[in-house]
């Protein structure tokens, strides 16, 4: 019998600062992907990807956090599994093989190393469009003219929703 084990995961990618559009839709994104279960996976390192992480936990999900550092995170970290890989900047190559596609939310160098990275590994980029930073950016300035890999821009929760079952990462919102 050939049976899966293993759900779809995520990498959250980015950056947004509290309070502003893309840091709401990065929490909502979060909790939508652990509704649809899907593993997130986020270093938790700025407050998108940690608003991510806690709204999936929140909502039942599961979250592989990847950080930096060699040692464990405190308790109060928001992942329910870590895996501290002391590895510096190298720590990008990780998060951009970890998921099955990455969603981008606007995002500066780290997160491009992260993207360029997902795009030579042929990851599909879900970035956050119509909220300012980099990922606005990234339909139309792609890492380069390959092709790698679909880039499925969205705005909203419904949209990202419509993404990962074009995707085959979900069958609808449960």
């Amino acid at each position: 019998m050939n049976r899966s084990y293993r759900k779809p995961q995520v990498c959250v990618l980015g950056s947004a600062e509290p309070g502003s559009p893309a840091y709401e839709l990065a929490g909502a994104a979060g909790e939508a992907l652990a509704r649809l279960g899907i593993t997130v996976v986020s270093g938790c390192g700025s407050p998108a990807t940690r608003v991510a992480a806690e709204r999936a936990i929140q909502a039942g999900g599961l979250v592989l956090s990847i950080v930096p550092p060699g040692q464990m995170p405190p308790p109060d970290w928001p992942a329910t599994v870590v895996l501290p890989c002391g590895m510096g900047d190298a720590r990008n190559l990780l998060m951009a093989l970890a998921g099955d596609a990455c969603l981008v939310i606007g995002g500066r160098a780290g997160t491009k190393s992260e993207v360029h990275l997902a795009w030579l590994h042929k990851r599909p980029l879900l970035p956050l469009v119509g909220c300012g930073g980099w990922s606005d950016e990234l339909l139309a300035n792609p890492p380069d003219e390959r092709e790698n890999a679909p880039i499925l821009p969205w705005a909203s929760v419904a949209e990202l929703q419509e993404r990962l079952r074009t995707l085959g990462l979900c069958a609808g919102p449960r």
